[in-house]
């Protein structure tokens, strides 16, 4: 088949497919959206099959007609408040919405390159001591359009735990004005003189945690791949890394969000609404894209919500609008680096993103362990934006074990985007339990681990088990990306003609608008954004209301509520129902029509100008994974080594296997990383790490040489002796001894006394009974021992 036949082929299967797609999901929209009203009216089918409902609904009429009148007064009277809040939130120049009082460490607008960010202190309340000696937490907001804060919104929040745990937490904020000239590069630089001033007021403490959220994920990880002598254990919560992903499950949407560079035309509106306000981007617009995904909620479920509970719903409602109605600014550089770099570009893996002259942003680089927080229920940044990119820079597991590299996944399984920072529940659970992981996580063997959290009991107070499972990259991406990838193709093509389109704007678009464009436009343009205009419209700035607080005041004195059980009320919550389901429906067809748009427009062209990219697909990976290069490397060293490689392989030789390691086990072996470090390599703990992932290859694919070579790495008989004594020492401990071995570990811990002591079947017996109990500790008892320095 010639190339050109080729290609209108593979168009050909790209329209059939399309066509498919969009009548499934519009099949699905329909069924949803026709299950939702029976439903509704399944809801209200008792009370309709009432004989007596005519007259309860005449004779409740006037108390639901009070009642409906003073809600719709006290509504309008909360959203004229909300009007107010807005206005003074501004006036007083937009400060966090923390729940906790802090003080101001650094101000990044005093630095040699001036950037409008700020490092502050987060004051303890009271009752609450922190202790300076422990880890430190860094938590950083994300600068998507909203202020800072929402990581300590409230008392269960990322602060709140970390606060509750001992651990001195730090907060990274920003102002609603960009320095003039400030660039990503320059935040970045900011951050790390952050981090490294928290290392400064904490110097017997381990390296900070740093938690990103969102768009600070990105941020974070930047952070640690450019600077990763300050940077400890990294969290990245919602944190969209891998742009062009989405692809899920059947039935379920693919997240529309990321299909808007591609409809959109690429990157150039973004520079083009930068230029109208006169070199600054006006947040207001990513707040607007976000509601738009969601329009029942924007426009009817959350305000029905207030309506409905207007005695109780309010002041949530309020604090909630402080924070989702303070918009800031960014400079034109700043907005462009993202879209171009990561949102269309998603380049953020590749590692051909700029750090400074001469140097990129490799994640490669990054040497300590990474948490990732995704939930499935996210439709701003879905679980395989969160995951993806460690395929794409690690490529197998072998690798990520090769480079010493610990990747701990937690999913939750349906909060939304914003839930996952500011739910409480989320915050009790998910997020204490990341706080008690990092105490210890450093303990990890390196590789990729799924974090299982399950309640124990059901009365009181909560408490949880948390396991590790350990996971095959190559499973978990097949799980993850139904169509294998391949939906990610045409983004290719959208970054094309991005490309394009930016250059023209550039070169014909921009120095006319720019002749236009001023700075008291600018502002009167954000002034009347719709999303500001409808707070401070309905704020006491409008004569108009000068009525509604007084009658306000005097409905809530004469309150006369009817019971949400009521007919009327009922019926109204049935009606309201209706409503939220027409809506949603139009956004399901909404977007089945906006991805079949996507897809027939950029596969098509992806099929003819991109087909024959040799770098549209992903990179492949040898049938024998004995083919990959640092498995190569790892077996071809394998009677190569010292002391600290010793320790590490039998640390591995005596794990358990395929067996989910719960925290306690793994505190355990951090506390005795620390009680036995007279016996350890001195080493750090990233170079440890690192030959503990070669040294667990090497006993995967040669599990008997691994045995028989290690007289070879212990030439000097005193590290025989050192090695024998520390697996006596640390078997002899009531802590291990309590854990059970399984009958492979006890043989494989005879065997190793063999070849090392050179002991007799006779007496391999007479002691190994004794030994052999405890030898149930998990490589990281042992074989991570092998590497914290004492200064731990």
């Amino acid at each position: 088949m010639t190339s050109s036949s080729r290609q209108f082929a593979e168009s050909h299967e790209v329209s059939a497919k399309v066509a498919q797609l969009l009548k499934a999901r519009t099949k699905v929209a329909v069924e949803r959206y026709t299950a939702r009203v029976k439903d509704a009216f399944d809801a209200l089918g008792s009370a309709a099959a009432n004989p007596s409902l005519p007259s309860q609904l005449a004779f409740d009429a006037t108390r639901y007609a009070v009642d409906f009148a003073q809600r719709s007064i006290l509504f309008w009277d909360t959203l004229r408040q909300r009007g107010n809040n807005f206005l003074e939130h501004e006036r007083q120049g937009l400060p966090p919405v923390l729940h906790f009082e802090y003080e101001t460490v650094m101000d990044g607008r005093s630095l040699v390159r001036p950037v409008n960010y700020a490092l502050l202190r987060i004051v303890p309340p009271k009752g609450i001591t922190v202790d300076p000696n422990r880890r430190p937490y860094v938590i950083i907001d994300p600068r998507g359009g909203h202020g800072p804060g929402i990581g300590g919104f409230k008392d269960d929040s990322q602060v709140g735990v970390a606060l509750r745990e001992g651990h001195p937490v730090y907060f990274v904020v920003f102002f609603p004005n960009p320095e003039p000239g400030q660039t990503l590069l320059d935040v970045c630089d900011a951050e790390r003189q952050f981090v490294h001033r928290v290392r400064e007021l904490h110097p017997n403490a381990e390296k900070p945690a740093i938690v990103g959220n969102c768009q600070a994920g990105w941020a974070a990880m930047m952070l640690a791949a450019s600077h990763p002598e300050d940077t400890g254990p990294v969290v990245i919560v919602g944190a969209p890394m891998s742009y062009w992903s989405g692809a899920w499950r059947e039935g379920a949407g693919d997240n529309p969000m990321r299909y808007a560079g591609g409809l959109l035309g690429g990157t150039w509106l973004s520079s083009l609404a930068a230029d109208i306000g006169d070199g600054k981007f006006d947040g207001a617009y990513l707040v607007q894209n976000f509601e738009n995904l969601n329009p029942a909620n924007t426009f009817w479920d959350k305000y029905y919500t207030v309506f409905a509970n207007i005695d109780t719903e309010p002041p949530r409602f309020l604090e909630f609008e402080r924070w989702w109605g303070g918009y800031f600014l960014m400079n034109r550089e700043e907005i462009e680096w993202i879209t171009q770099n990561l949102f269309v570009g998603n380049k953020m893996w590749s590692g051909t993103v700029k750090a400074a002259p001469g140097q990129v942003f490799d994640l490669r680089q990054i040497k300590v362990p990474i948490v990732l927080f995704a939930s499935l229920g996210d439709n701003i940044t879905p679980p395989q934006q969160a995951f993806n990119w460690v395929a794409d820079v690690y490529g197998s597991t072998d690798e990520i074990k090769a480079r010493g590299q610990v990747i701990v996944g937690l999913m939750h399984e349906d909060i939304g985007h914003l839930g996952i920072f500011v739910s409480g529940k989320v915050a009790k659970k998910e997020h204490a339990q990341i706080v008690s992981v990092l105490n210890s996580i450093e303990a990890l063997p390196p590789g990729l681990y799924g974090m299982k959290i399950e309640q124990k009991g059901d009365s009181g107070k909560p408490s949880y088990d948390v396991n590790f499972v350990e996971l095959r990259l190559e499973d978990v991406v097949k799980r993850m990306n139904r169509f294998k990838r391949e939906d990610e193709k045409p983004f290719a093509a959208v970054n094309a003609v991005a490309e394009f389109n930016q250059r023209a704007y550039e070169l014909f678009g921009r120095p006319v608008v720019k002749a236009f464009a001023n700075e008291y436009g600018a502002k009167l343009s954000r002034v009347f954004h719709p999303l500001r205009a409808q707070r401070w419209a309905f704020s006491d700035l409008n004569p108009a209301l000068w009525w509604l607080e007084p009658v306000a005041k005097a409905v809530t004195e004469h309150r006369q509520a009817t019971s949400p059980e009521s007919p009327a009320r009922r019926v109204e919550a049935t009606v309201s129902e209706l409503v939220s389901a027409s809506l949603d429906f139009q956004r399901a067809v909404r977007d089945a029509f906006s991805e079949a748009t996507f897809f027939q427009t950029y596969g098509n062209l992806a099929a003819f100008y991109l087909s024959d990219d040799p770098g549209a697909d992903a990179k492949g990976l040898p049938s024998d994974p004995r083919e990959l290069s640092f498995v190569k490397q790892a077996l071809a060293s394998i009677d190569k080594g010292g002391y600290a490689e010793a320790l590490a392989r039998v640390a591995v030789l005596m794990a358990h296997q395929d067996e989910p390691l719960p925290l306690s086990r793994l505190q355990l072996a951090h506390d005795l990383l620390a009680e036995y470090h007279d016996l350890l390599p001195d080493l750090p703990l990233d170079q440890a790490r690192r030959i503990g992932g070669e040294q667990e290859i090497i006993a995967r694919y040669e599990p008997e040489k691994a045995v028989t070579t290690l007289p070879a790495l212990l030439r000097d008989y005193r590290d025989r002796a050192r090695l024998l004594t520390l697996l006596d020492r640390v078997l002899a401990d009531k802590r291990v001894q309590r854990i059970q071995p399984s009958p492979a570990q006890a043989a494989m811990l005879a065997r190793i006394r063999d070849v090392l002591a050179g002991t007799t079947p006779q007496r391999r017996k007479a002691r190994g009974n004794g030994s052999a109990k405890a030898a149930g500790a998990r490589k990281p008892s042992a074989g991570n021992a092998k590497t914290r320095p004492a200064a731990h």
